[in-house]
């Protein structure tokens, strides 16, 4: 069965994308520690990091290089922190947090509950980040 993350990359369900090319997509998490809580995924869908390609884990990291910035760019922040514990969805995937405290990326703590249309603002002001 198609993971969540595989159906966000067919489009069978919807999701706020940040960035996409032909191997990786990036999307904001629907339920975020922090606003501009963003997920980077391999389209090829692969349970454990280390089982990825050396080349395909190189492009993950380079691709969410690119989308950190541009969190960084517009999302008010010190840094982003960026994790990856893999046991929440059988995909692959690195979560690019905007850093104010080192609360921010407690992922014990409650998540946001965001609107669809604070989703789409936070992905619009990322998105301009990317030019």
């Amino acid at each position: 069965m198609a993971s969540i993350f595989t159906k966000i990359i067919n489009r069978e369900i919807p999701a706020e994308i940040i960035a996409e090319d032909d191997n990786y997509i990036a999307f904001l998490d629907i339920m975020p520690l922090v606003r501009g809580h963003v997920l980077v995924v391999p389209k090829a869908e692969v349970n454990y990091i280390f089982d990825l390609e050396d080349d395909v884990l190189a492009g993950l990291h380079v691709f969410a290089k690119k989308v950190a910035k541009a969190i960084d760019k517009t999302i008010k922040c010190t840094r982003v922190g960026v994790t990856v514990i893999g046991l929440e969805v059988p995909h692959v995937h690195v979560h690019l947090v905007p850093l104010r405290t080192m609360d921010d990326i407690n992922f014990t703590r409650p998540k946001l509950k965001l609107t669809q249309e604070e989703l789409a603002e936070i992905g619009e002001t990322i998105r301009k980040g990317l030019a």
